[in-house]
């Protein structure tokens, strides 16, 4: 049976991760209240992130931004988007 979870960036029960994504308390406190579909949200996001201003993860202050942009959109419910991400056209 799959684990649930309230999560606080959808605002309702959903599946829970199987297990805390991201090191230390933060991972641990994602993995409580953060559903799998939000989690998947979030790594499309952190994807067009890191492509459109092309950050280079080996350095500090990049891994520091996407963790800032992290907190901000699962639990600050901001919304967080590349500049200049065009979504494709249906």
């Amino acid at each position: 049976m799959s684990r649930t979870v309230q999560c606080v960036k959808l605002k309702k029960e959903a599946p829970g991760l199987d297990f805390p994504p991201y090191p230390g308390d933060l991972g641990t406190k994602i993995w409580r209240s953060i559903s799998k579909e939000a989690w998947e949200e979030w790594m499309g996001i952190q994807t067009r992130l890191v492509n459109e201003n092309r950050l280079n993860l080996a350095d500090t202050r990049a891994r520091k931004y996407l963790k800032e942009q992290m907190e901000n959109f699962l639990f600050n419910d901001a919304s967080v988007e590349a500049q200049g991400f065009v979504p494709p056209a249906n």
